[in-house]
């Protein structure tokens, strides 16, 4: 018997257990691999507010907000860096989402501003920038490490008493009519009142067996890991050209590149398959980094984003199966968002306000034609 079961042991759904137990609920969570091991375990790392919606913004702001004091509050080390975030902008086109941006951001009290070229040249002395229209600058957003964040996050919740179960498959959800009774598994049933699926890339499944539409599709993104980069500053800000999403960040002496593929067709495959993709990569990171191509590549490897139709997050509860709550389809913000998800779903098992106003991000949105998409998306 668990008061509430959390489906998922990637970032969101350890803050979720651990944010539930904190508040005396009684939690089980359940993992098919190992905690992280999902997509949060091939996560940049990223940690932003500059978003172009209001939600993604106090979102974003609450992540920044909780990574900074992590080592503080959980004890546990994430290295955590205020490196900035730069975007490149190669097309005018952009210009106004960019710059309604900025003026969002420092709504909420962010330094976030536009350079032009020359002056991000002077944030990030490798850039080439004879082809950027315009630049933003975000320098309080960051980076940390999401596999140290995910151990702090389960450390506080078993602390608190939370039951946290690996190797364990969900297999079916019992119920009595609209009211959830139970949690099926490969390790036997669970008694429980309530669901909170944080499945990621795995939630359309669990969604099915709630009767649900959680419209989550997994599509691989492969990132390359270069060798040393001669010049390369200390400090390195999470770099993203738009409207390729081209976009590279420091990992030691080298850095992390990758670009969206084309979506395609979803799938679970992560197998690393350079084909068209590396070539592609190469010419990208030669316009704007040309330092990189002295570097090789030291590995490569390939994850799973969980997307979104509007490729925003999914967080609210279920209208047809009492107590199942959903955080998920965050559509590669995940990790950054996973403080407010789990304080969010907090909120909604005790029936309190939300700490954001989420009320765009509950699914019915896709049925009702009333979808924001995000603007910038990694």
């Amino acid at each position: 018997m668990a008061e509430c079961v959390v489906i998922g042991g990637g970032v969101i759904g350890v803050s979720c257990a651990f944010r539930l137990a904190e508040a005396g609920v009684d939690v089980l969570l359940i993992e098919r691999g190992e905690l992280g091991g999902g997509s949060t375990a091939k996560a940049a790392g990223g940690i932003r507010s500059s978003f172009t919606t209001r939600v993604n913004v106090e979102l974003g702001l609450r992540g920044l907000a909780a990574y900074s004091a992590f080592s503080r509050d959980f004890g546990v080390e994430i290295d955590f860096r205020r490196d900035g975030y730069l975007y490149l902008l190669t097309d005018p086109a952009d210009v106004p989402a960019i710059g309604h941006c900025a003026e969002l951001q420092r709504e909420y009290g962010v330094r976030s501003h536009l350079l032009d070229p020359a002056e991000a040249k002077a944030v990030l002395p490798l850039l080439r920038t004879d082809d950027v229209v315009a630049v933003l600058w975000s320098p309080d957003d960051a980076k940390a490490t999401p596999d140290a964040v995910v151990q702090g996050y389960a450390r506080a919740a078993r602390a608190h008493g939370a039951k946290l179960r690996t190797g364990v498959e969900v297999t079916g959800l019992e119920r009595d009519g609209d009211t959830l009774t139970g949690v099926n598994t490969t390790a036997g049933s669970v008694r429980t009142g309530a669901v909170v699926c944080a499945a990621g890339a795995w939630s359309g499944r669990i969604g099915e067996l709630a009767g649900l539409d959680l419209p989550v599709r997994p599509f691989r993104r492969q990132v390359v890991f270069t060798g040393p980069v001669p010049g390369l500053p200390e400090s390195v800000p999470l770099t993203i050209e738009m409207p390729s999403a081209f976009y590279c960040h420091r990992e030691g002496p080298g850095l992390a590149m990758s670009f969206s593929e084309d979506d395609g067709f979803p799938g679970f495959g992560t197998r690393y398959e350079p084909g068209e993709w590396l070539p592609r990569l190469a010419e990208l990171a030669a316009r704007r980094i040309p330092a990189v191509l002295d570097a090789g590549i030291r590995t490569a490897w390939a994850g799973l984003y969980e997307m979104t139709p509007d490729r925003n997050q999914i967080i609210g509860e279920s209208v047809l199966l009492s107590r199942f709550f959903y955080a998920t389809g965050f559509s590669g913000h995940g990790f950054q968002m996973g403080p407010a998800a789990g304080e969010l779903i907090r909120d909604l098992y005790l029936g309190r306000q939300p700490v954001v106003d989420i009320a765009e991000l509950d699914v019915r949105r896709f049925a009702a034609g009333t979808t924001s998409a995000e603007h910038n998306i990694v």
